[in-house]
């Protein structure tokens, strides 16, 4: 099996989990590439986005040396959770989409937490 389908697999497994034991929650997704990382909030029940930041929105884009590294995932961290809260969403559920849980993902959580959103 190759490494692509291994992540596939993963991925789908990590969220049908996570969609039967939600609770009516929405699902904070995760996904990141060399350069950049990006979050979304996403109402499974309507399958709409009701927020989303990444490294490349204006706000942050001149405070960010590089989009691929912690800093720069704590940034997003903290605006998707301001965001969230703007949206009357304080609580959510964590998909890390098949990515381990260390390095830029748990920064993002971490600063997401110390910022309001709970999960």
């Amino acid at each position: 099996m190759s490494v692509k389908n291994l992540f596939k697999r993963r991925k789908q497994r990590i969220r049908f989990k996570l969609l039967r034991h939600n609770n009516g929650k929405p699902r904070l997704t995760v996904h990141r590439t060399n350069c950049h990382i990006y979050a979304q909030i996403i109402d499974d029940t309507t399958a709409k986005t009701l927020v989303s930041a990444s490294t490349l929105d204006k706000s942050l884009s001149p405070e960010l040396k590089s989009g691929g590294n912690k800093l720069a995932a704590e940034q997003v961290g903290k605006l998707i959770a301001e965001k969230a809260l703007k949206a009357g969403v304080v609580s959510v559920v964590f998909d890390r989409s098949g990515y381990l849980y260390h390095g830029r993902i748990k920064a993002l959580a971490d600063s997401a937490r110390d910022n309001g959103l709970s999960f």
